[in-house]
């Protein structure tokens, strides 16, 4: 580790004594060819990153220049790749740790191997790793894991979200890592949708206010400051409002699928929540797999160039989703024009690194993509480059990885699912319950992990063990209730020879991702319905658990139990469940999302019916 810092401050000590001093240059200054020939030291911390950026960039040939426009997934690269082809980023999708070590230290040192790469290039420009963050740092083994954003749109508590964006930044940055690809501001109008739990709702109020908080929360007084991080507004725009059956990709339905609405509703529903997350600070924007009426947002010349950098005044720089300017056209050459002409500046390549690259020098060559279009696409990479402080210091301390799943973060966490739960219904005032009342508890949902995290958790589809730092509902109630609480996955507990006083059935949904979740049927499974009726009789009073990350369809099962609690997805730290139903936190959740009668009420507004629990409903327990 020594050795690997040492090499990064050597190469940084060499590009600063090789440019010429820039003292004469004022800081209003235009920058004009001769000056930049004459001053080219584009490492005087006492410029602007604007103009560090514009000489930077007068110095670059076009293979430099293009990449800088290229973001590959660690899993693709070879020994040397980020030197060879200049490469601007690297990122790890889903479950991509580093191999054999996902540990704090681990992902540092995968981290300063690739930007030791960068720095040994001619002009020395630092990678900029990315991750997706987007409940807490989810891919690395022992990091607190939030509740998804839909459970934290329940606590409609921006100060929470700011405070989970800051834990989130801190243990991210501690792993070597300054670039985070949340929050996601989708407004979601159809729950059938599998990544309606990576909203915060369906109203874009609340949306821009917790997306701002959470910004806020992960980028802190600058994203060049030790614990913050840099933000990604996304996905740009209307990934919310895609229509069933709209989705051209395989076996997908609704996700990556078509949002079929007017310029006002567009604006009024989906840009709306783009509005404060920029004013918070985002300086980087995730363009959406889907499309606006037809059209794929990636190349969408409209909504990019002229509605988020010319109206909105956008000046970060704009980054593809993963592999998606392949989906603009069946010909990659003209993909690949479309999505740079359209404003991406930076394309998610992420696996064929030559392909792109040969690709875009040969449409520049062709006069099919200016120089200038790539000058100013470079120009906004390389000034968030300088903004973030990458420059003068690459890699963060490496002392902060005893940060990564603190207790006082885990405490956090708990108080996130505390918060998020909705209490929808409560017969009699059940709720809350004493300590030394005998508890059944039935359902593998209440002690398997990968139920409580969902999707995006050390992998794409999420967990697929038990071996990470957290605690399950069931511990979580043995904790508060001790020897008062019995498990059994089956709901038999006849073997106690007495009727219990409360059983608790936990049900829901697997783990899932993006559209791989796009679910028709959101009914209560047979065998869920037969086991709260199991428990119901060796019970005086029952409480059912809903884990998901959506509402499901419990019409017909609502009076099988006395009190009915959505969960959503909690992440890490179950035990916040316990403590709401004995009593050490109240209930004060709202719902998010409308909560439906029936499948036939999706999406919302497609029916006059009354909802089971409208928008906002939610019992408290204060």
């Amino acid at each position: 580790m020594f050795l690997k810092r040492l090499t990064i401050l050597l190469g940084m000590l060499v590009l600063l004594v090789s440019c010429k001093p820039v003292n004469n240059i004022s800081e209003n200054e235009n920058i004009t060819p001769d000056l930049i020939d004459e001053y080219s030291d584009y490492m005087d911390v006492t410029l602007s990153p604007e103009k560090r950026a514009e000489i930077l960039l007068s110095l670059m040939s076009l293979e430099e220049k293009i990449g800088q426009m290229t973001l590959i997934e660690k899993g693709s690269l070879g020994s040397g790749d980020v030197s060879d082809y200049f490469l601007g980023g690297v990122l790890s999708g889903g479950g991509g740790y580093p191999y054999g070590h996902n540990s704090p230290e681990g992902w540092y040192n995968m981290v300063s191997d690739f930007q030791e790469e960068a720095l040994s290039t001619r002009l020395g420009i630092p990678m900029i790793y990315g991750v997706d963050a987007v409940h807490g740092h989810n891919n690395v083994n022992g990091a607190v894991i939030f509740p998804h954003n839909i459970g934290l749109g329940a606590t409609r508590n921006p100060e929470l979200i700011s405070e989970i964006g800051k834990i989130t930044a801190i243990e991210t940055k501690a792993t070597g890592i300054p670039w985070n690809y949340a929050p996601v501001l989708a407004v979601v109008q159809d729950i059938r949708w599998g990544r309606s739990y990576e909203s915060y709702g369906e109203d874009p109020e609340l949306v821009g206010t917790l997306g701002a908080a959470f910004i806020e929360g992960l980028q802190g007084e600058g994203i060049a400051f030790p614990n913050s991080v840099a933000a990604t507004a996304k996905h740009f725009v209307g990934d919310g409002g895609t229509e069933w059956g709209s989705s051209k990709t395989a076996n997908y339905m609704i996700d990556q699928g078509d949002t079929i609405i007017d310029e006002e509703g567009l604006r009024v529903i989906h840009l709306a929540p783009y509005f404060p997350a920029l004013e918070a600070g985002a300086e980087i924007v995730m363009v959406s797999y889907s499309s606006w009426n037809g059209e794929k947002m990636h190349g969408h010349d409209y909504l990019i160039n002229e509605v988020l950098k010319a109206e909105m005044g956008f000046e970060g720089f704009v980054v593809s989703d993963w592999k998606a300017i392949d989906q603009i056209n069946n010909n990659y050459y003209e993909s690949v024009v479309s999505a740079i002409n359209a404003g991406i500046d930076m394309n998610m390549v992420p696996q064929a690194i030559s392909l792109f690259i040969d690709t875009l020098e040969s449409a520049v060559e062709n006069g099919d993509v200016s120089i200038e279009r790539i000058d100013d696409a470079v120009r906004r990479i390389l000034t968030i480059k300088f903004k973030m402080g990458l420059f003068e210091k690459p890699m963060p301390a490496d002392s902060n990885f005893d940060l990564v799943g603190s207790e006082s973060h885990r405490m956090v966490a708990q108080e996130a699912v505390s918060q998020s739960l909705v209490l929808l219904k409560n017969k009699g005032d059940f709720l809350p319950i004493e300590k030394d009342l005998q508890v059944f508890i039935a359902g593998l949902y209440a002690n398997k992990l990968s139920y409580q995290m969902g999707g995006w958790t050390m992998g794409w589809q999420g967990l697929e063990s038990q071996s990470i730092p957290a605690t399950t509902i069931v511990e979580g109630f043995k904790e508060l209730g001790g020897d008062n609480v019995e498990f059994n996955r089956f709901g038999n507990f006849e073997q106690f020879g007495r009727k219990g006083d409360v059983g608790i059935v936990v049900i829901g949904e697997g783990p899932y991702a993006e559209g791989q979740g796009d679910d028709a049927d959101l009914n209560l499974e047979s065998s869920e319905i037969k086991l709260i009726e199991k428990v119901a009789a060796q019970v005086d009073k029952v409480i059912v658990i809903i884990l998901s990350g959506r509402p499901l369809i419990i019409t017909d099962q609502l009076e099988l139990a006395d009190v009915w609690i959505a969960a959503w997805l909690p992440g890490s730290e179950a035990q916040g469940i316990a403590a709401n139903i004995y009593g050490d936190h109240p209930f004060t959740g709202l719902l998010p999302v409308t909560w439906p009668v029936s499948m036939d009420q999706l999406p919302l507004g497609n029916s006059t019916e009354a909802p089971l629990f409208p928008y906002g409903y939610g019992l408290t327990t204060d």
